[in-house]
């Protein structure tokens, strides 16, 4: 019996770095790679799993703390790399993704569907201050995984992308209160709160209350801010504002925090 669906861990989630990893009986991928190369490998070990392994890394966008570790992994592991045009051209020259061959860089434009093996993953392009930041939903044997984070706002057309997904990764950067009364300058705040930034807790909230489906089985909370936000604080505001918008959170559905140094258990979707 062929195995359904796929497995995947959240390797790291938070403003320091960012790495993803999904496998299936024939692919096994990271999406972004934002710690350095030891790091990302200590994070596979903690799922029993070995960077020598992955077959691409597919980038989301060009900021630090999800490419820092992509050029070392590149250069010694061999792994394909898959990204938008605009998003290699703003890569080229930085210090993270350094000299790579040409045989490994590979063109994943934004809007599109592309299989990898077993797997059909679709990106769909977000509102940030990067070059053209796109992000994806996986899909196989009619299930399906949505990554969302670095985004200012929601639009309808992505919320029709990513609506009822087995499973969100879904931003909760920041409390609101706690950044605006917070230590940051205020050019940093504005870009944050603004629609080329992050989700707020309560934004991520109201993206899933617009979004799930009867499909949804767990929504992990990502990218929170170290400086703006608490991990309690952003469960307990996403489970709130779904019990009070009448869905069934804690009983169809689980809520689960990420980590910025700790993988999450390896699960089937």
């Amino acid at each position: 019996m062929t195995e359904e669906g796929f497995k995947y861990s959240i390797l790291a989630s938070g403003s320091s770095g960012n790495s993803f990893y999904l496998e299936t009986p024939k692919k096994k991928l990271l999406i972004d790679a934002g710690l350095s190369g030891k790091k990302i490998t200590g994070l596979l070990a903690e799922i029993d799993r070995k960077p020598e392994d992955l077959d691409a890394i597919l980038i989301t966008h060009e900021h630090s703390d999800h490419i820092h570790g992509v050029g070392v992994l590149a250069r010694k592991y061999g792994m394909d790399l898959y990204a938008n045009e605009a998003t290699w051209k703003a890569m080229e020259g930085t210090k993270y993704l350094g000299k790579v061959d040409d045989a490994q860089k590979h063109i994943f434009e934004m809007g599109k569907t592309k299989t990898f093996g077993d797997i059909d993953i679709e990106s769909f392009g977000v509102s940030h201050d990067a070059a053209a930041p796109q992000f994806y939903r996986f899909m196989k044997d009619g299930k399906s995984f949505v990554m969302l984070t670095d985004t200012g706002y929601v639009s309808d057309r992505m919320a029709g992308v990513i609506e009822n997904a087995d499973a969100y990764l879904i931003e909760s950067n920041h409390d609101i209160e706690i950044l605006r009364s917070g230590a940051y300058p205020w050019s940093l705040k504005q870009r944050i709160l603004s629609d080329l930034g992050h989700l707020s807790n309560e934004a991520g909230a109201e993206t899933m209350i617009r979004t799930l489906g009867n499909r949804t089985k767990r929504i992990y909370l990502g990218h929170l801010s170290k400086e703006n936000n608490i991990k309690e604080l952003a469960h307990m505001t996403m489970v709130n504002q779904l019990a009070q918008a009448d869905l069934p959170v804690g009983h169809d559905f689980q809520v689960f925090d990420t980590s910025p140094d700790i993988a999450t258990p390896l699960v089937n979707i």
